[in-house]
């Protein structure tokens, strides 16, 4: 990375900002249609006895999973209404699984979110992660209010005129 702060590691400049550095959204308008996916990771890790009332669909406000799969779509499809610039976009598909891990004493969450348009959809398979493991927390922090949200990331997209991106 250049020492220049409106530069990526990538070694572009930064979208968001005009030259006079004032926030802007950013126009797609000249950019192709093309198809985009995005996939976003996140882990709650809590107490064994919690996982273990989660697994065994004993949490007192119901189906922790279930919910928090439901949450996270809810939350791909409203990313515009959250992220000041972030475009709203026809999302085609949201898939949000969430696995138990039950060596970490974590709940796993990957969302996948894919539309057919002029920008990418990693904002809202961040959203989609987090608001599922946002969802996860609030079920369970009657029992355990130690638990920790970690490592938010896009581990793939693709799509675009930038191409594919994967990292663990």
């Amino acid at each position: 990375m250049s020492g220049d702060p409106d530069t990526r590691a990538e070694g572009t400049a930064l979208t968001h900002f005009d030259a006079a550095g004032r926030a802007v959204m950013v126009d797609v308008s000249a950019k192709p249609e093309t198809d985009r996916s995005a996939t976003a990771r996140v882990r709650v890790v809590m107490r064994p006895e919690t996982l273990a009332l989660i697994t065994r669909g004993e949490a007192k406000k119901g189906d922790v999973l279930g919910v928090a799969r439901l949450a996270g779509i809810m939350g791909a499809k409203r990313t515009a209404d959250l992220i000041p610039l972030c475009h709203p976009l026809p999302v085609t598909s949201v898939t949000v699984d969430l696995e138990p891990d039950a060596q970490a004493s974590a709940v796993e969450i990957a969302a996948t979110v894919r539309t057919t348009g002029r920008t990418g959809v990693e904002m809202e398979a961040l959203t989609a992660a987090s608001v599922a493991a946002l969802t996860v927390y609030d079920m369970c922090k009657a029992v355990d209010r130690g638990m920790r949200i970690e490592s938010l990331r896009v581990v793939h997209k693709e799509g675009g005129k930038s191409g594919a991106f994967t990292q663990a």
